[in-house]
């Protein structure tokens, strides 16, 4: 049965969805101050629904809510993005040498074709730029065949996309770019292979080398170098 389209859980949706987008893309910055009158206005519904929206965000920790109705994009955090390295340094190996044992020809298949279509990121990403690294990595991770394990890997993944932003503004070599190519590849190589040890290392080195861990590192130097009174 298709879904109302005025129906107020649509309307929720909508807006969830586009206000998730302008953050995980950056159009609404870290820290902003929304204005939710302002921002109805702009997705074309009612503060109701975006109430709504926000209050779903602020449990995945992407909005802070304050009194008074106040909200705002939560700002990056170097305690938040060390701790999101960590996990990932751990779950993201586990998922790839669970994917060397248990996956499918239907899995290989759909971490090739991500592969194919899998674009460097520039400076400056478009969504379907980030959307594509996303794809890859979700295809690995659906390949390990363990439910919770993708559904932790998946909810971390829109908290880091906002810290591969951070990191990508600092720029990259041409080199450091074709180094994280080579990997994505020897990974889906090693899974193919059933190479589990191979498989678990290559993602290990691949998050400790990762956009989110550079921010981490640069967020954290920030927050240890003195700020010059005025």
């Amino acid at each position: 049965m298709s879904v109302d389209q005025g129906s107020a859980a649509t309307k929720s949706e909508l807006a969830y969805a586009r206000v998730r987008e302008m953050i995980l893309t950056g159009e609404l910055a870290p820290g902003a101050v929304l204005n939710q009158a302002a921002v109805a206005h702009r997705i074309g519904i009612s503060t109701t629904p975006l109430r709504e929206a926000l209050r779903r965000l602020a449990q995945q920790g992407l909005v802070e809510l304050g009194a008074h109705r106040d909200a705002r994009v939560a700002p990056l955090d170097a305690t938040e993005a060390r701790d999101l390295v960590e996990l990932r340094q751990d779950l993201d190996p586990l998922a790839a040498g669970l994917a060397a044992h248990r996956r499918t020809a239907a899995d290989l298949a759909g971490m090739a074709d991500s592969l194919d279509r899998l674009e460097s990121l520039p400076d400056d990403p478009s969504p379907a730029q980030l959307a594509g690294h996303r794809r890859f990595h979700a295809a690995l991770y659906r390949a390990s065949h363990n439910a919770l394990l993708v559904e932790v890997l998946d909810g971390l993944w829109d908290k880091t996309d906002r810290y591969r932003r951070h990191a990508l503004r600092a720029g990259r070599s041409d080199e450091e770019r074709a180094r994280r190519a080579e990997e994505h590849r020897l990974l889906v190589e090693a899974v193919q292979d059933r190479d589990a040890a191979a498989a678990t290392e290559l993602m290990r080195r691949h998050v400790e080398t990762s956009l989110a861990a550079r921010a981490a590192d640069r967020l954290a130097a920030a927050d240890a170098t003195p700020r010059t009174r005025r």
